[in-house]
């Protein structure tokens, strides 16, 4: 008996017709292990996850294998995606098991929830050998894996709390954000690829966290080396494999060191992400090359992630018609039989296909290391122009290739992220289908995620999921729908936001400040996860303290802004030892320097002059600063907007701190140079 099939998760989906007796997560599964008194296998991954479709081809799939795992293990298959609690628990035991991890997490465990074996993909002989050797000792030296397995938890839930107490220690607060800050910047510069942009060595994953401080911080001090470490990395990864140079969007990391071969999975996360990044880059150096990579990566999303219901899908798959990176990848031959042999010739050159290839099997990943120049071609037709000819001819012959899969569950931080970037990319690129997009994104959910304030992590085919919404997705939907309620000046977004911000305040928080990744009343796992750090995704915490400051500017809450300064304490030590790990909080760090400054622009919404200074302050305003938009005669419940109104009958502009306004100005060019001098 399956019991997946009825689950909303497309990867939990994949495995509904394994001839595995899987269980999801539940307690009935754990229950059922009691029973018969056998252990539990956890398998966990994610739908765009190669080396799960792998594993699952080995070892799921076959008859031997699964009968083998039906014997002697309760088999619990788990969606790291939607439920984080999990993978974050059983991850660290991996980590502090193994020394690293990765996807597949394979764990066996005590129907306790105790790790007993924690690894990642297993080949077909070694996985059925673990079974084997887990169940002979489960019968024949129970005592000893269950002092194995409690020794474990107790080192996992000791390690939780010391991290904690480390890294919130006395005189954590203590050090002023521009030291931290002027630190990391040296920390990084030590760390940082100067050839080929990114930090540290192969493989190299699109550091977008790190990105955003870098350009913050620039704008805010002026650095060149800030400056040039963001636009050396933003650089090469969009003349890189890892960018689709087609279609647009960014594989999930680069399997070297020089962005040229991805691990060709797309995440919803990384391009919501680069999209504000490469936006912001533009706005910070007038970079052509980084406007369009933002617009392409948005107009990505929208195509190849949107859902019926208007949410953004959570991932494409890595893997094609059986293959990893099929859909991509293009050998001389094949640029010929779509372009004709001069075009094919030409798109072989600019691309860099050749016939020894940069991936598997003499086929090439596409790359753009320099904009097509030089001599125009027989037609007289400029190289450039020439150049968009064959890119379009290129994507509409590989569009009748077989496509990746993907996993269409709507993931709520993701689509928080997706319409911040939305939402401002449309503004500052004049591009209002993004921002038309971005409400829809946001209404989404609105009717499906949100009830009574609280926030469900997942839903599908506007169903929910039926898991609670860990820390990040409260933080990045709530400042996803701070952005949203600046560019259309509807506030009911903000309105969600104080909703959501006090539910977070109430069910995360540690009691000293910090916050837990989970709420109070979740399941209770092996420990309770709390991980400040970023990963692929900003950490919960500093997500959440990125929300609060933003609120408390908007609102005048010093409430708010307290609650992120005691969140940011964390920050000096995540610095000191992983700085690469701390750039959301980073990014927060300068928004806390800067004020943060408001802007306040009242006038109709649909005003040119009122869109030109909304356009005018995302594109100047100094980091983290906060935009409210209001019509001049209602304030819509937004604080920021009270007492303030037309000017002479024509839309204005305040710039402010703390609520302290200068005079209000009602060009975009005034506004400019009243931002210039914050």
């Amino acid at each position: 008996m399956n019991r997946l099939r009825d689950a909303t998760s497309p990867y939990l989906l994949q495995h509904a017709g394994n001839p595995v007796d899987w269980w999801p997560w539940s307690d009935e599964a754990f229950a059922e292990a009691e029973r018969r008194d056998v252990l539990v296998l956890l398998s966990v991954g994610y739908a765009a996850c190669h080396w799960c479709h792998v594993m699952a081809h080995e070892s799921f799939e076959d008859p031997g294998t699964a009968a083998l795992l039906n014997e002697h293990m309760v088999a619990i298959k788990v969606d790291r995606e939607e439920r984080p609690d999990v993978d974050s628990v059983y991850m660290t035991a991996t980590q502090l098991m193994t020394g690293q991890g990765g996807w597949p997490m394979t764990v066996v465990m005590t129907p306790g929830k105790e790790p007993v074996f924690c690894g990642t993909y297993l080949p077909r002989a070694q996985f059925q050998q673990l079974i084997g050797s887990a169940a002979q000792a489960w019968r024949d030296q129970r005592d000893n894996v269950l002092g194995h397995a409690r020794q474990v938890t107790a080192a996992l839930a000791g390690n939780a709390e010391a991290a904690a107490r480390a890294m919130r220690g006395p005189g954590a607060t203590q050090s002023p954000w521009t030291e931290v800050t002027a630190h990391a910047v040296t920390r990084l510069g030590s760390e940082f690829d100067a050839v080929d942009g990114g930090f540290g060595a192969a493989p190299k994953f699109p550091p977008s966290m790190l990105l955003e401080f870098l350009l913050r911080h620039h704008e805010a001090t002026g650095n060149p080396s800030a400056l040039a470490m963001a636009s050396g990395t933003l650089d090469r990864m969009a003349r890189g494999g890892i960018y689709d140079q087609l279609g647009g969007g960014f594989a999930r990391y680069s399997v070297d060191g020089s962005w040229v071969v991805p691990h060709f999975e797309k995440m919803l996360y990384d391009n919501a992400m680069l999209a504000r990044v490469y936006a912001h880059h533009w706005r910070a150096t007038g970079s052509e090359l980084s406007a369009r990579v933002a617009a392409e990566s948005c107009d990505w999303m929208l195509r190849e992630l949107r859902t019926a219901e208007g949410g953004l899908a959570a991932s494409l798959d890595a893997d094609s018609d059986g293959e990893e990176g099929k859909f991509y990848v293009w050998r001389p031959s094949e640029l010929t039989a779509a372009l004709g042999p001069d075009d094919g010739a030409f798109a072989a050159s600019v691309f860099g296909v050749t016939a020894t290839g940069t991936f598997e099997h003499g086929a090439s990943v596409l790359q753009l290391r320099a904009d097509p120049s030089g001599p125009s071609d027989p037609s007289h037709q400029s190289d450039l122009e020439r150049f968009e000819r064959v890119r379009a001819a290129l994507f509409e012959a590989r569009s009748s290739r077989v496509g990746p899969g993907r996993d269409d569950k709507v993931v709520a931080a993701w689509n928080g992220l997706a319409i911040a970037a939305l939402a401002e990319c449309g503004v500052l690129l004049r591009r209002p289908d993004f921002v038309s997009a971005a409400v829809d994104v946001a209404s989404l959910l609105d009717s499906v995620h949100i009830l009574d304030g609280r926030l469900a992590r997942t839903s599908r085919n506007g169903v929910f999921g039926g898991t609670d919404g860990a820390l990040e997705d409260y933080a990045c939907v709530a400042d996803g729908f701070m952005v949203l309620s600046g560019v259309t000046g509807d506030g009911r977004w903000l309105r969600l936001v104080g909703e959501l911000l006090s539910t977070a305040l109430a069910a995360f928080a540690d009691g000293s400040g910090g916050f837990y990744d989970s709420p109070a009343d979740g399941e209770k796992l092996i420990f309770r996860p709390s991980d400040p750090m970023d990963n692929a995704t900003p950490s919960g915490t500093f997500a959440l303290a990125s929300a609060l400051v933003s609120y408390g500017a908007l609102t005048g809450s010093a409430s708010h802004r307290s609650a992120a300064e005691q969140a940011l304490a964390v920050l000096p030590a995540i610095v000191g030892r992983f700085p690469r790990a701390a750039g959301s909080g980073l990014a927060v760090a300068e928004a806390l320097i800067a004020g943060p400054t408001e802007v306040a622009v009242v006038g109709p919404a649909g005003d040119p002059r009122t869109i030109e200074l909304v356009r005018t302050a995302l594109h100047v305003a100094p980091p983290g600063a906060v935009l409210a938009l209001g019509s001049g005669t209602d304030p819509e419940g937004i604080p920021l907007l009270e007492g303030r109104g037309l000017v002479d009958g024509a839309p204005a502009a305040y710039v402010c701190q703390d609520f302290a306004c200068q005079l209000p100005v009602t060009t975009g060019e005034e506004l400019r140079k009243e931002l210039a001098d914050q």
